[in-house]
């Protein structure tokens, strides 16, 4: 199983990337939330990988957080109707921690929001994965210190929360604040978040 992939970023795009090692191009397909992420082409980037194969193919898919790889893994493996390209869609709309605290609190109407994602599939996704998110602070890993666990009470949550009020739909709205948040790094505040998100 291929884990990770290091190398140079050849190219980038709203789903895909092609990495370069030792001549080779590789395809790897990203969601939205890592394609924000990414570095400036020509320069070096990591990612945390899964692959699928298939009869026909072998797809790769790239996270740059290990916890959303395995987040896309859970989806895959565990629920019923979900396949590689539907969870990457749904990772493309939500930040994990948005995704795992609607997870969490079965907030079917915010999942079924996602492209693809009808209330039996959002209603699907909390049975069986409800018990398998864990607690917000252990889930979060590496994505908590870079835009903070989207639950109530949290500076990432109560951004989105904000900006969910003054009609922004709940999928836009995290995906101003995940941008403001990697503009101002760890130490933005709610207000700036805000502030950003909104200019």
């Amino acid at each position: 199983m291929i884990t990770s992939i290091q190398g140079i970023l050849a190219e980038s795009g709203l789903v895909r990337a092609v990495i370069e090692i030792g001549g080779f191009g590789y395809e790897v397909n990203v969601p939205v939330t890592t394609a924000e992420r990414l570095p400036a082409v020509g320069t070096e980037v990591k990612l945390h990988t899964f692959v699928v194969y298939r009869e026909d193919a072998q797809t790769l898919y790239g996270f740059s957080t290990a916890e959303d790889r395995d987040f896309f893994r859970l989806m895959i493996e565990n629920v019923t109707g979900i396949g590689p390209k539907m969870a990457l869609s749904i990772m493309s709309r939500l930040s994990l921690a948005l995704l795992q605290g609607a997870i969490r609190s079965g907030d079917i109407a915010m999942l079924s929001k996602c492209p693809g994602i009808g209330k039996k599939t959002a209603e699907r996704l909390v049975i069986e994965l409800k018990s398998r998110v864990g607690a917000p602070a252990g889930a979060m890993g590496a994505l908590a210190a870079a835009e903070g666990p989207a639950t109530p009470g949290s500076i990432h949550g109560d951004a989105v929360a904000a900006l969910v009020a003054l009609g922004y739909k709940v999928g836009d709205a995290d995906e101003a604040v995940r941008r403001a948040s990697l503009t101002l790094g760890p130490a933005a505040t709610t207000e700036s978040l805000i502030k950003k998100a909104l200019a």
